[in-house]
């Protein structure tokens, strides 16, 4: 890789990193929730972890939706290792499994979108949320696999109050985008990842214990190892190389102070 390229991709690592938003209480999370369902316009909220920062690296358009969002929060403890790096405070772990569900509970009673995966683990979310979540809720679905402009013509349509895309990265993140330019009522639009096959049943959560010590990833690996190998033991090794290749540069040359 020439040095030119080096310095853009950690660059942009660094800036996605200082541009995060970060709580270190409960409390703290309980406000970033509150906020969010008040929008007065249509905001984005994106995840943000290793795999993530791995595609950040090699498409700067992919940064460019991220650093576009409204919110951006980190996902694992690779995440906290990479701004304790940058001499960022990590803060609270806000992966997006654990908290798209409190953002549905607290949407109860307004009108919600599942937009992402396929039936029939996309019906079966719906259904999870109606019992579970948001029982006085209005649930639209539509699976991850339409074209752009059927997504914003169902919002447009439905007017949710709570969008969540469940079709992985970037393809999320590029309609997240679409859609908060195209709708003119107030709305969060989540990029949810993987969450709606989590609520759909069709990747079980790992045991409280491995979640815990930040091993989902593992348990996830071994449900889906052919699906999953490049992302995590491909990737999860590229991203520690480049951790360490920032680490060098924070180490050597300095990198600006807390954020």
């Amino acid at each position: 890789m020439a040095p030119a390229a080096a310095r853009d991709w950690q660059l942009r690592w660094y800036q996605l990193v200082r541009s995060m938003a970060r709580v270190h209480t409960p409390r703290g999370e309980d406000q970033l929730l509150d906020w969010l369902l008040r929008p007065g316009e249509a905001r984005v909220l994106a995840f943000v972890n290793a795999h993530a920062m791995n595609t950040v690296a090699e498409s700067p358009a992919f940064f460019n939706s991220l650093m576009s969002a409204d919110v951006v929060v980190r996902d694992g403890i690779g995440m906290a290792m990479l701004m304790r790096v940058c001499n960022q405070v990590p803060g609270q772990n806000l992966n997006g499994t654990d908290l798209i569900p409190k953002l549905l509970q607290r949407a109860d009673g307004e009108p919600i979108a599942l937009f992402g995966t396929r039936d029939p683990w996309l019906s079966h979310a719906r259904d999870e949320v109606l019992a579970q979540l948001a029982p006085r809720s209005d649930v639209i679905t539509a699976d991850g696999f339409m074209d752009t402009v059927e997504y914003i013509r169902l919002a447009a349509r439905h007017r949710p109050r709570l969008i969540v895309l469940g079709m992985g990265m970037p393809r999320q993140e590029e309609v997240a985008m679409a859609l908060r330019g195209a709708l003119g009522s107030p709305c969060l639009i989540v990029c949810g990842g993987a969450i709606i096959d989590f609520l759909g049943g069709k990747v079980p959560r790992a045991p409280t214990w491995m979640r815990e010590h930040g091993l989902e990833w593992a348990f996830r690996l071994c449900r889906e190892p052919r699906r999953l190998w490049d992302r995590y033991v491909r990737g999860n090794p590229r991203f520690l190389r480049r951790a360490l290749d920032i680490a060098e540069r924070s180490w050597r040359h300095g990198w600006p102070a807390v954020a």
